[in-house]
């Protein structure tokens, strides 16, 4: 029978004889970070993405708007001249600017490359000139820091403002966004590659010599993103509001600009207003469930919370990584706000996410101290991150708990050594 005239074995076996193997008949869809935006352009079409922009004012748009106009950036891209593999920079905070353009650079296969401002200065130059970025994205807030550089491979600087906020500035070929985006009509297509050609790239500083660059691939970028969505990391769906108060230069947003429209979540992009008072006001006002960020952003908002009597009655859930958090901090957020801390650990080289403490059935009982003993760890991988430690001499050790060793990790969102 499975040898019938168009049987897929018999179709399998022709399309795939190589030797002994058979390929399936699935189609070959390369993973390209321009599905993400098209996915949640297509299915959540209106889901608002509200920014508290640079300007001042809250900006609204949605999934719709932001691809019609990351295509009209990818158009004034290839105008200038920007074609695969080059290096578009952005020093910039999360706003909706600056997630259209994540998505119209790479919709051409250039390689959006954002700056953390926080370094120092001359850390900053030495980084794009190492990367040899052709443009810079770059907020107002940012335009005095780049008029002390010496960037010499920047051919041309767009400030993320329209012309009635452009400020008066001697950077080269400077121009506001709108203007610049508005001089293409946005009637433009996607480019075709490889989905193992380089999205992003991100530096870190590591621990000694300069920074070193790590370019994230279109593939893992996408894998990375769905990763970002299981249930036991941070388990968007379209019925969330999310807020990512992790800044998109600090490793790769911690995937939430891939893993928010891959959900179909509404976003809230908080602008350069970080402080408790600001952050309690989105949090609010446009009902936040989850939210991401360092501890000491809510350090600040714990403060506000505690000086107005305010209440986080909307909010479910907060990602807290980048350093360990305090135990009293996971106390007061959970026992008097009601809101699930989740620990999370990574590095820049896994696009950074690694694990997560989402609490496993043998947990699920615990409560008071022995609860908080667990959520002090840092979790568990999930699927597509593979841990080991091990000794000096590559032997595998064991995984208890305390035993020191080296950590290895794999994946196909981790760089390669």
């Amino acid at each position: 029978m499975l040898r019938g005239r168009g049987s897929p074995l018999t179709l399998g076996a022709k399309a795939g004889n190589q030797g002994n193997a058979m390929l399936g008949l699935m189609q070959d869809w390369p993973l390209l970070c321009h599905r993400i935006i098209d996915h949640a352009a297509a299915n959540h079409a209106e889901r608002p993405i509200v920014t508290r922009s640079v300007e001042g004012a809250i900006h609204a748009t949605n999934y719709s708007q932001v691809r019609a106009r990351a295509l009209q950036l990818a158009q004034r891209l290839e105008r200038d001249g920007i074609r695969l593999g080059d290096r578009v920079a952005t020093l910039a905070w999360n706003t909706w600017r600056h997630l259209e353009a994540w998505y119209g650079i790479m919709g051409i296969g250039a390689i959006y490359h954002t700056v953390n401002p926080r370094l120092f200065p001359e850390q900053i130059a030495w980084i794009v000139n190492h990367a040899g970025d052709r443009v810079m994205l770059v907020d107002l807030t940012f335009v005095p820091l780049l008029e002390k550089l010496e960037l010499p491979t920047i051919e041309r600087y767009v400030v993320l403002t329209d012309a009635a906020h452009m400020p008066q500035t001697a950077l080269r070929n400077a121009v506001p966004y709108e203007q610049w985006i508005s001089e293409v009509d946005g009637d433009f297509a996607w480019k075709t590659f490889d989905e193992n050609t380089a999205a992003g790239m991100c530096y870190t500083s590591g621990t000694t010599g300069n920074p070193k660059g790590v370019l994230y691939s279109h593939r893992s970028n996408v894998l990375h993103g769905l990763m970002a969505n299981s249930a036991d990391m941070k388990g968007y769906s379209s019925r969330d509001v999310v807020m990512p108060v992790v800044p998109m230069f600090h490793a790769n947003c911690w995937a939430m600009a891939f893993a928010g429209p891959i959900a179909g979540a509404s976003l809230v992009m908080p602008g350069a207003k970080l402080d408790g008072a600001s952050v309690f006001e989105l949090l609010d006002r446009f009902k936040v469930t989850c939210t991401a960020g360092v501890p000491t952003v809510w350090l600040m908002l714990l403060q506000h919370l505690e000086s107005t009597g305010s209440k986080l009655p909307h909010l479910r859930k907060i990602v807290i990584g980048g350093s360990a958090c305090p135990r009293a901090m996971v106390k007061t957020l959970q026992e008097v706000y009601g809101v699930e801390v989740i620990h999370a650990w990574g590095m820049t080289e896994m696009s950074p996410l690694g694990t997560a403490c989402t609490l496993k059935p043998e947990h699920a009982a615990l409560a008071g101290e022995a609860r908080l003993d667990v959520q002090q760890k840092q979790g568990h991988s999930p699927f597509l991150v593979e841990m080991k430690i091990t000794d000096d001499a590559g032997k595998r050790l064991t995984w208890d708990g305390s035993t020191f060793g080296r950590l290895k990790v794999r994946g196909p969102a981790v760089a390669r050594a």
